[in-house]
């Protein structure tokens, strides 16, 4: 699992936010990271795995906290999943990367919180702050199902 944002961007922090809360709460044998959204870094920390979790806050223009899953093993993640990044390469990229030279995991989960506000500084809204809990929950439990752990 890997939670990527910027915890100095209110509402880009969801995805470090969401890993801290699985931090000792997912089965042993799976990580949880935390990632900035540097291209690289990201292929790097799931190239060989059989299955990961992403979570980052996107910015599509649905309501704030708005909770999207995309199985991107199986389909592109929306280009608009960027927009609200404060990456400069941004996931769909990386996971578009990833696909077209073989590194990319089968089962590839990426969650999007809808972001309200990604400036410096400023604590996360209250609608994505309550959908971290949802988004933390929900991984759990398909990782739990995954691992057959449940």
């Amino acid at each position: 699992m890997i939670g990527v944002g910027n915890a100095l961007r209110s509402d880009d922090a969801v995805g470090l936010v969401v890993a801290r809360r699985l931090h000792g709460r997912l089965p042993s044998g799976v990580d949880v990271l935390e990632r900035e959204g540097e291209p690289t870094s990201l292929i790097d920390a799931w190239d060989g795995t059989e299955a990961v979790w992403v979570i980052d806050a996107v910015s599509s223009g649905a309501a704030p906290g708005t909770i999207h899953r995309v199985d991107a093993g199986n389909q592109p993640v929306p280009a608009a999943f960027a927009r609200g990044s404060t990456h400069h390469f941004g996931l769909p990229e990386a996971v578009e990367l990833a696909r077209a030279v073989g590194r990319l995991p089968e089962r590839f989960v990426v969650y999007g919180v809808e972001g309200a506000r990604f400036d410096t500084g400023a604590e996360m809204s209250p609608a994505v702050a309550a959908a971290a809990d949802d988004v933390a929950a929900a991984i759990r439990e398909e990782v739990l199902a995954c691992t057959n752990e449940r």
